[in-house]
């Protein structure tokens, strides 16, 4: 399925999800931005889709904003709504989405490409990719969350050097310092990413979407609770199907067969 800028493609309960600009590096538009919205939407409700890819097409991950599209007359919808309507939502939808996400980072991310990268539930890369804040080069403040994850990720005083700086982080880098989760090689990457992706179809999906609502809320909770949450959900966790699928599988000494409910 193909929907202008983005690309869909839903199999063995995966939705791959591809940026498709790649005459622009994937640098996002309106179109583009709100395309992604209503695929990720999609994908949310969706039963059959238990995992997701974030992608791009061509030789880049994403390149973050347009920038042809604010320096035109005609076309700049201004920063405001960029940011309260395209990246925003995006990035909410990726962390509320109660399903795994993968980015699959294919090549450069800079900008908002990078943020809504990190945003993502597993971050694996090509190691010919790189991942750039690249805001302070023309002027601006780092957006798409990249404020609230990347400290996060690899600390305060890191995170604000590669921000104030603009400085380029290679894949390999990015793991070192614990931005990303794996480097693959360029040969392997597609088979990789889909080995992951696979893997995480067939695991608990409600027990994964879980574990997410717990780690966004421990973003935000101090120990007490935090530590009440973890009861709550897991006598949610306990009552599902895969639950009983997973004890009686471990008794029996078989490989579970996950429904994800």
């Amino acid at each position: 399925m193909s929907i202008n800028s983005i690309e869909l493609k839903i199999e063995n309960n995966i939705a791959f999800i591809a940026l498709n600009r790649p005459d622009v590096f994937n640098s996002f538009n309106r179109e583009m931005a709100l395309l992604l919205q209503n695929v990720l939407d999609q994908c949310q409700t969706d039963a059959n889709v238990r995992a997701i890819v974030l992608t791009g097409n061509g030789k880049a991950f994403c390149a973050g904003q347009d920038l042809k599209e604010v320096t035109s007359p005609e076309l700049n919808p201004g920063f405001r709504k960029i940011l309260e309507e395209h990246y925003n939502p995006i990035i909410q939808r990726i962390r509320t989405i109660e399903k795994p996400i993968i980015a699959a980072v294919n090549g450069v991310a800079a900008g908002a490409g990078a943020n809504i990268a990190l945003a993502c539930d597993i971050v694996v890369a090509t190691e010919n990719a790189s991942f750039i804040q690249a805001f302070s080069k023309i002027g601006l403040v780092p957006d798409s969350a990249g404020t609230f994850f990347l400290p996060r990720l690899i600390g305060f005083q890191k995170a604000s050097a590669l921000m104030l700086l603009g400085d380029k982080v290679t894949a390999t880098e990015a793991a070192q310092m614990g931005m990303i989760f794996k480097v693959f090689n360029e040969e392997n990457f597609k088979e990789e990413v889909n080995k992951l992706a696979v893997t995480l179809a067939q695991m608990p999906t409600k027990a994964l979407g879980l574990t997410k609502r717990l780690l966004n809320q421990s973003m935000n909770n101090n120990l007490d609770q935090q530590l009440a949450m973890e009861s709550d959900l897991q006598i949610e966790a306990s009552s599902s199907n895969d639950y009983i699928e997973g004890v009686t599988a471990f008794v029996e000494k078989r490989k579970p067969e996950f429904k994800g409910n």
